[in-house]
């Protein structure tokens, strides 16, 4: 599955990227370096027995360090937009309370790791009802839909007790939300966008502001903040987290 969905995003990227560029259109394709902490709990609930397991106090999972990818068209007042990322969290230690993962007993006093692997697929439709580029600054603004696909497996492992557990789950969760960018010249732009749903024990809140800076044509560094909180409770999988960090990368654009 996991492998399905990254073909899928990178034949969106390549697709994205192969279009002929015109006068009325704006290609870009961004790659970066993400930096994003994490806070939270998660649990493999098989029978709803599983414990919740806190991602700083039980095993204080560190932080992920990952690429971040995006392609985005832009044709009149429409953009398009296909992103990817990998975020890693890995942490251990000894643990302090008896947990229950995935209908197994890890015991108090045992040194355990633990590895939660979120593969973060995004493709989303802009329309910019503000598009005003006569002015002396340009101004975007307008509604998005997307859908993002959290495609997430948790382990938990003891070589000590010789325990190894894990669980997975793929969550598509569509989206409604916002996008703004502000063109202070033709070298640096501010862009923002935001995200959220809300059904049943799921929701995703996908917060994000970026700077742009384009001292030559075509060519450009981006710097940002990226703010998820992701809940995700079925498939006897429940993971309730917050993530944020900062991001930096380069572009090109045409």
């Amino acid at each position: 599955m996991r492998f399905a969905y990254s073909t899928l995003a990178l034949s969106l990227v390549l697709l994205l990227a192969a279009i002929p560029a015109t006068a009325d259109e704006l290609i870009s394709v961004k790659g970066g370096y993400l930096v994003l902490s994490p806070s939270g709990q998660f649990a493999g609930n098989t029978g709803g027995t599983g414990t919740r397991i806190d991602m700083e106090k039980d095993l204080n999972l560190d932080d992920s360090k990952n690429i971040t990818l995006e392609a985005a068209l832009q044709l009149g007042n429409f953009r398009l937009s296909a992103g990817y990322m990998p975020l890693r969290f890995s942490g251990d230690g000894v643990l302090q309370r008896d947990i229950v993962f995935n209908n197994t007993l890890f015991e108090e006093n045992v040194q355990a790791r633990s590895d939660v692997d979120i593969d973060f697929y995004d493709v989303g439709l802009t329309w910019y009802l503000i598009n005003f580029d006569n002015l002396p600054v340009r101004i975007q603004l307008g509604p998005e839909i997307a859908v993002k696909v959290v495609d997430a497996d948790l382990s938990l492992t003891s070589p000590q007790a010789g325990q190894s557990e894990r669980v997975s789950v793929t969550a598509p969760l569509p989206t409604i939300g916002a996008r703004a960018r502000i063109a202070l010249a033709d070298f640096l732009g501010v862009a923002a966008r935001i995200g959220y749903i809300e059904y049943a024990d799921n929701s995703f809140l996908d917060a994000d502001v970026q700077v742009e800076f384009s001292p030559v044509p075509f060519f450009g560094a981006f710097a940002g903040y990226r703010h998820f909180e992701l809940q995700i409770d079925e498939n006897d999988v429940y993971l309730d987290t917050q993530l944020v960090g900062p991001y930096a990368g380069l572009f090109l654009r045409f």
